[in-house]
């Protein structure tokens, strides 16, 4: 069965541990990985830092760290660049064994000094070879959430529930989330045909489960 997983590698392990001494309040989000011709994996990486930082020096941060060769600027924004860059060969390894169980990154980025992902693998079974596989060389991944894949997934619901998508996008519809407000939470129960109590719940635990999926938290929903 397709599943989804998330865990965390630490940039030690993996890539741009330098760049975090020079720049500690460093962010990077991987866009996009790509296959070239000669085997590399060329990735597109958001790259953004706290004011306090040397934000005009990050760019060569990058460059400079052992992890990387041949680092460009693709476009700079006020607080962000976006960056394109080859990783050397031990950071790429865990790309190699992630696309011999022919798994997809979804998502990869990072929040302090750890990597986040989010992969997808289109057999459970993949997931404890590639754990497997990440030992056998030494990479110490921390698997923090195994999922299923759901129909809420499929559907793009996020990981909501079915009612939790809807009665999100309703209030979103209504005016609820507004400024200011054009819909109460007395008004959207009464649309919803549902107590203010059991709505009131619903879009907290609907909420809690966007926060955590965006933001690579650990949900305590259910």
């Amino acid at each position: 069965m397709t599943t989804i997983v998330r865990l965390t590698l630490p940039a030690g392990q993996f890539a741009l541990e330098e760049t975090f001494r020079q720049v500690p309040s460093a962010e990077f989000e991987i866009v996009r990985v790509v296959a070239n011709s000669s085997d590399g994996v060329l990735p597109l990486v958001w790259a953004t830092a706290d004011d306090g930082d040397p934000f005009d020096s990050l760019p060569e941060a990058v460059g400079e760290d052992p992890a990387t060769r041949n680092v460009e600027v693709v476009t700079e924004f006020d607080s962000e660049y976006l960056l394109k860059l080859e990783w050397e060969m031990h950071v790429r390894v865990p790309f190699y064994i992630l696309k011999e169980e022919d798994a997809t990154i979804l998502d990869a980025r990072t929040k302090g000094n750890d990597w986040h992902f989010r992969i997808l693998f289109p057999e459970h079974d993949s997931v404890a070879t590639t754990y497997q596989s990440c030992k056998d060389y030494d990479i110490d991944i921390d698997i923090k959430q195994i999922t299923q894949l759901s129909n809420s997934f499929r559907r793009s619901w996020y990981g909501l529930t079915e009612h939790q998508y809807q009665t999100i996008v309703g209030a979103y519809r209504e005016g609820y989330y507004a400024v200011p407000r054009r819909a109460n939470l007395e008004e959207l129960a009464r649309e919803f045909d549902v107590s203010h109590q059991a709505l009131s719940e619903r879009l907290r635990r609907g909420h809690e489960k966007l926060i955590a999926n965006a933001m690579h938290l650990e949900s305590s929903t259910v």
